[in-house]
């Protein structure tokens, strides 16, 4: 059984440029140029568009931010309060039975803590993502009961701490037995993305911040140097502090490279978010929780998402079209070279037909004496001035001779 051979891999032509001929010829200049104007906006075209991609895959391999509003909701519940009972009943009528184990029959109250990032108005659809977990927002969070210890041995001071394996969760809640009202501070450390800080007074007031991100307080600082022409006139890696910088770096020149080093020292942790409650359970809870609206800086995935998109949408669908509009742009190349062969040979011969006959066999005899590695007396059909030059013997017809005349020999030692 014949082994069928596999098909030999066509060589794909990726040459789109065109002979010169034709832009000396003056019939096809104006075209020829125009052409070749487009060549050089498509090369310019191309190199913006991968600038611009390798942009957009770097933006997404780090943090967007972006602002957001989180409304965090306060509210309480109470139970087995002397408001809720009727001559030792409930409201129901059912006589309420007190079970110190269960805390059944006992007053007491739960604190709720929620919270959820509001949508952006006007917002497509498409581009919505799932909402995330109060917690989330939150790295750590205490709560401080003011109450009576010796009334109270329950704790005043709650306190959570966001670990690295943590559940996500909606909301938290503080259950506490009791009927007197309670004053609730809510302090939160909210989790921001990139971290942000607090800059050092002094150097908030030159740079004009209160908190951002350390990259963002080094970029200002270095806008700042660039502003104020603070860089040394003969070595541009140092950096010499004017007036009001000086007293804070305590030096009169430092390096470049040690910038993100130094603002590190005035970088502080950023204030907490304190809130306020006032819980009595005497009165029956508010029908509707209290909210308090924060701002937080998280990764923009909606625009993360659409970039990604378009990156996707570039390497599969442009990208097949492109390359099949190249392909067809390379190939008509091809024949309009061809073609201008054909029409070159043609017009020499319509010029003078004995000459160029008499041309063309002799460079046919030529090409047939270099290819067989025959001919008459010492290469009479080669030109001497072809064989006078080195360069002629180094040319790829040299193997081919070799190798024909090497089969030559071969052929007649096996026939004798």
């Amino acid at each position: 059984m014949e082994t069928q051979k596999p098909a030999a891999k066509k060589r794909k032509i990726t040459d789109k440029s065109i002979p010169n001929a034709l832009f000396q010829s003056p019939e096809f200049t104006a075209d020829s140029q125009m052409y070749r104007d487009l060549l050089d906006m498509e090369r310019r075209l191309d190199w913006t568009m991968t600038r611009k991609r390798v942009e957009v895959q770097d933006t997404l391999g780090r943090v967007i931010a972006t602002p957001r509003t989180l409304r965090i909701f306060l509210s309480h519940t109470v139970s087995g309060q002397t408001w809720q009972m009727v001559d030792g009943a409930g409201l129901g009528g059912a006589e309420v039975k007190v079970n110190p184990e269960t805390g059944e029959g006992i007053p007491a109250w739960s604190f709720r803590i929620e919270g959820r990032l509001l949508e952006i108005p006007n917002q497509r659809a498409k581009d919505r993502v799932p909402p995330r977990k109060f917690s989330t927002f939150i790295k750590q969070m205490v709560v401080e009961l003011d109450r009576d210890m010796t009334l109270y041995p329950e704790g005043n001071i709650v306190e959570w701490v966001r670990g690295p394996n943590q559940a996500h969760l909606d909301g938290f809640t503080v259950r506490r037995k009791g009927d007197g009202p309670t004053k609730i501070r809510i302090i939160l450390h909210l989790e921001q993305q990139p971290e942000h800080y607090k800059v050092h007074p002094e150097l908030g007031r030159i740079l004009g911040l209160r908190e951002e991100s350390r990259t963002g307080v080094v970029q200002a600082l270095w806008n700042y140097i660039k502003l104020q022409g603070l860089q040394d006139k003969v070595d541009r890696r140092m950096v010499r502090p004017d007036a009001y910088l000086r007293p804070l770096f305590g030096v009169d020149q430092l390096p470049f490279q040690n910038l993100p080093e130094l603002v590190n020292r005035f970088l502080l942790p950023p204030d907490p978010i304190i809130l306020h409650y006032t819980l009595n359970p005497a009165v029956p809870p508010p029908e509707k929780p209290g909210a308090w609206d924060v701002e937080v800086r998280v990764d923009d995935s909606t625009l993360k998402g659409r970039m990604n998109h378009v990156i996707v949408q570039m390497a599969s669908e442009s990208a097949r079209d492109l390359a099949k509009l190249d392909d067809e742009i390379a190939l008509l190349a091809q024949s309009l070279n061809n073609s201008n062969l054909k029409r070159n040979f043609l017009r020499a011969f319509a010029d003078d037909p004995q000459g160029f006959i008499q041309t063309w066999l002799a460079s046919q005899s030529r090409d047939l004496e270099s290819v067989l590695g025959s001919g008459p007396s010492e290469g009479g059909t080669v030109r001497q001035e072809d064989l006078k030059r080195s360069e002629f013997f180094r040319l790829p017809w040299v193997e081919e001779a070799v190798a024909v005349q090497e089969g030559m020999r071969l052929a007649a030692k096996a026939g004798m």
